[in-house]
C-alpha cells in the first residue's frame, strides 16, 4: 500500500511539473489581465485521462500550487517589475482554474471509460469553460475591473471545445494504439497456447496408446505365467511373473505422467474455435516452420464450410502434422494447399503439396507405426507424432484418412463426421 501511495504521489508530481512547464508555451488573448491560453491545460487534461486512477482533486490542488510557485519564481528570476504580492495575485487565479477543473472531472471520473468520446468531449468542454470563466472573472475583479464582453465568453467557449475535443481525440488515438498492441500480444500468446496444446495433445494421445499396449502386454505376460506354472515350469513361470510385475510398474508410472499431462492440458483456456481460425493458425505456424528450415513455401487455403468446434486442438494437431510433413518433403520451393469442405455427413480436410511424392510401394506402409521416409544428414529418422498416430487420432472420431499422388501432387485426405466436430447449437 505504501509503495502504491508513493507511486501515485510521484505521478501527481509529474503531472504538476509537466503542466507548469507546458504553460510557458502560451498566448495572452485579453491584454493585461494576465489570462493566458497555454499548452499547460492541454497537458493537464491529457495526463489526467492517461492516469485515471489518481485522485483528481488532490492532483488539481498540487498542480495549482506548483503552477503558482513556478510562475512566481519566473517573475523573480527574470526580473519582472512586480512585487511578491502582485506576482501572487497575478498567478493565483490559475490555481482556481486547475482546482475547479479537477473537481469537475472528479464528478465523472468513474464513468469516463463508459462514455463515448463525443459525450466525454462535450462534458469536458463544459468543465473547461466554467473553470476558465471563473479564472477570468477573478482576474478581471483583481487586476483590471471591467465587465467581460460577450466576445470573450464566446472565445472561451470555442477554446474549451477545441481544446477538449483535441485532447480526447489524442487520448482515443493512444488508446486505440494500446489496444492494437494488446491485441497483437494476446494473439501471439493464443498462438503459443494453441501450438503448445497441439503438441501436448499429440504426446498425450501417444501416451494413452502406449498405456493400452502396456496393459495388453501385462495381461499376456500374466497369462503366460499361469500357463507355465500349470505345466510345472516353475523357474520360467517366476521369470514371466517378474516381467509382468515390471510392466505393471511401468504402467503405474505412465499413469502418473498421463495424469500430470492431462492436468496441464485441462489448464488451457477451453474455447470454441471456427474451422477458418484453426486453418489460419495452422498456416501461420507452418509458415514459420518453413522459414526456419530455409524453404520458400506458399500456402493456399480454400474453405467451403465454416463452423465452430470444441475439438480445435485435435484438428490443429492433424493439420499441423500433415502440413509439417508436406514442408519437410518439399526440397526447397513449393506450395502447400489446405482445403476444407463439407458434404451431407462428413467434413473433409485435404492437405496437398508438390513435393517429390510417395512411392507407390510405400503408400500402404506410411500409416504403419515406426515407418518414415525422412532422415536427417546423420541418418536419424524424423521426430513428431507420425502418420500412424495421425491415423489413430482420426479413428477416435470414427473418420478416415487416405493419400493419393496425382499429377506431381501428394494429397492427404481426412474425412471426419461433421456431427462429431460441430458444436451443438
Amino acid at each position: 500500500m505504501l509503495r502504491k501511495f508513493q507511486s501515485e504521489k510521484l505521478q501527481m508530481i509529474f503531472i504538476a511539473i509537466t503542466t507548469a512547464i507546458a504553460g510557458d508555451f502560451k498566448i495572452v488573448p485579453f491584454g493585461g489581465t494576465g489570462f493566458r491560453v497555454a499548452l499547460g491545460s492541454v497537458a493537464y487534461l491529457l495526463l489526467l485521462r492517461l492516469m485515471n486512477h489518481l485522485s483528481y482533486i488532490r492532483t488539481g490542488m498540487l498542480t495549482g500550487a506548483v503552477v503558482l510557485l513556478y510562475r512566481m519564481d519566473e517573475d523573480l528570476l527574470f526580473g519582472a517589475d512586480v512585487s511578491l504580492r502582485e506576482s501572487f495575485l497575478s498567478h493565483f487565479p490559475a490555481v482556481i482554474y486547475y482546482l475547479l477543473f479537477a473537481i469537475g472531472m472528479s464528478r465523472i471520473q468513474k464513468d469516463l471509460d463508459e462514455f463515448n468520446p463525443l459525450r466525454v468531449g462535450a462534458i469536458v468542454s463544459g468543465i473547461d469553460f466554467i473553470a476558465n470563466g471563473a479564472e477570468l472573472l477573478i482576474r478581471q475583479a483583481w487586476i483590471q475591473p471591467a465587465p467581460i464582453a460577450a466576445g470573450q465568453w464566446l472565445f472561451l467557449l470555442g477554446l474549451a471545445i477545441v481544446r477538449s475535443y483535441f485532447v480526447i481525440g489524442l487520448y482515443s488515438s493512444i488508446s486505440v494504439s494500446q489496444l492494437r498492441l494488446l491485441h497483437k500480444e494476446q494473439k501471439k500468446r493464443i498462438e503459443q497456447m494453441l501450438n503448445f496444446g497441439s503438441g501436448l495433445y499429440g504426446e498425450t494421445f501417444y501416451l494413452k496408446k502406449s498405456m493400452d499396449d502396456i496393459e495388453q502386454i501385462t495381461a499376456s505376460t500374466f497369462q503366460l505365467y499361469q500357463r507355465l506354472k500349470e505345466s510345472g515350469r516353475n523357474g520360467e513361470s517366476a521369470e514371466a511373473l517378474r516381467i509382468a510385475q515390471q510392466f505393471h510398474e511401468v504402467k503405474k508410472d505412465s499413469q502418473r505422467i498421463l495424469a500430470g499431462l492431462l492436468k496441464l492440458f485441462d489448464s488451457q483456456v477451453v474455447v470454441d474455435m471456427r474451422l477458418s481460425e484453426v486453418v489460419e493458425h495452422a498456416v501461420r505456424a507452418n509458415r514459420q516452420y518453413a522459414e526456419m528450415l530455409g524453404k520458400e513455401v506458399w500456402f493456399v487455403t480454400e474453405l467451403r464450410t465454416d463452423y465452430s468446434t470444441p475439438h480445435f486442438i485435435p484438428l490443429l494437431t492433424l493439420l499441423n502434422n500433415l502440413a509439417a510433413n508436406a514442408i519437410e518433403t518439399i526440397p526447397g520451393t513449393g506450395y502447400v494447399r489446405i482445403n476444407v469442405h463439407q458434404d451431407e455427413k462428413n467434413t473433409t480436410f485435404t492437405v496437398t503439396d508438390n513435393g517429390p511424392g510417395i512411392p507407390e510401394t510405400d503408400r500402404e506402409l506410411i500409416f504403419e507405426p515406426g515407418f518414415t521416409t525422412k532422415f536427417n544428414a546423420e541418418g536419424v529418422a524424423s521426430t513428431g507424432i507420425g502418420l500412424s498416430h495421425v491415423r489413430d487420432i482420426v479413428r477416435t472420431f470414427e473418420g478416415d484418412i487416405g493419400v493419393q499422388v496425382q499429377d506431381g501432387a501428394t494429397e492427404f485426405k481426412v474425412s471426419l463426421p461433421t456431427a462429431a466436430l460441430k458444436k451443438e447449437e
